[in-house]
Formats: C-alpha cells, structure tokens, sequence
C-alpha cells in the first residue's frame, strides 16, 4: 500500500465516521431532536413608567437574598439581589444597625463617589443623590440600556420582551397541573 492510498483510507473513514453524527453535532444529550429546552424561570416585568419611578427610601426590612456588600464611611449596605440595598449604621461594626432599605427594583451592584450613589437598576445605570440622615434621595441621572437584558439564572434569554417593559428579576415557574 502507498502513502497516498492510505492517507486517503484514513480520510475517507474519519469522514464516514463524523457522519454519524446529525449536523456535526455529537452532544449525548441530544435524545429527542427538535424539542426546545426552556428556563426554569420566568421573568418579571415591570413598565418602564413605574420603573423609572420606583426607586425610593423606605424603613428597613429583612435581608433575605443577600448579594454585594459595600461599605463607605460609617454605613454598610448590603444588595438585596434585584431588589435594591439594605442600609446600616456601622458606627460600630460588631452591632450594625438597620436604618434605611434603598428600593431599587432590578438592582445587583451599587459604587459611591462623592455622596452620588451609582447603581446598575436592571438595564440602566443610574445616579441618586442621597441624604442618609434625612431619608431622602432624588434621582439625578439616568442613562437607559446600559446594561444587556437580565439573564434567568439558568441563562436564558425572555421569548418576548413586552413594548415598555423591563426585566427586574426571575423566579422559579411553578408547575401547575
């Protein structure tokens, strides 16, 4: 046998061999072709009217889903995953005390300068002025689709995105028979 004609042997059986695969794609997995996998989720929307004004100082609630923590100066915020940020006094870090929730409705992360209060409020970045002794804030700035559409936590992407409307958290989809 020469070279040549084993080379071509050897091609023409790798060749046969990756047909077996459908399309060239050998995942295991694959058992019922066609089917389409979905989220475990389902996302909740909220119109971006009431979105853009949901941001708010409220009293302190339980800290149930814990995300990032931040501190800055005496006070202690901790994220509220896609909920917003718990707020505590922290003039004495073995006893911190809850004073303050910063409602914020898509909320993961939270970065301060200057008293301005940068949070990534699901698809937009945005900058609130906030008076912790007070209890006030005021959004000052908003800079609309920053960020990608949230992700289900499974990594899926919404079927449709309703006109008007953004994504501020996911939950588990219930089976109902």
């Amino acid at each position: 046998m020469t070279n040549i004609f084993k080379i071509l042997l050897f091609t023409v059986g790798i060749a046969t061999l990756q047909s077996c695969c459908r399309s060239g794609d050998c995942d295991e997995t694959d058992d019922f072709p066609g089917t389409m996998v979905v989220s475990a989720y389902e996302p909740v929307y909220m119109e971006r009217p009431a979105f853009e004004t949901s941001v708010e100082l409220s009293a302190p609630k339980p800290v149930l889903n814990a995300g990032k923590i931040y501190v800055q100066g005496s006070y202690l915020f901790i994220n509220e995953k896609n909920e917003g940020f718990h707020v505590f006094n922290n003039s004495d870090p073995s006893n911190p005390l809850p004073i303050h929730f910063l409602a914020s409705p898509g909320a993961t992360d939270l970065a301060i300068r200057e008293n301005v209060f940068f949070i990534n409020q699901a698809t937009d970045l945005i900058a609130v002025q906030v008076d912790l002794e007070g209890g006030n804030l005021t959004v000052s700035k908003r800079i609309k689709e920053t960020f990608p559409v949230m992700l289900s936590p499974d990594g899926f992407f919404p079927y449709e995105l309703p006109e008007n409307n953004v994504i501020v958290n996911w939950i588990p989809k219930t089976n109902t028979p």
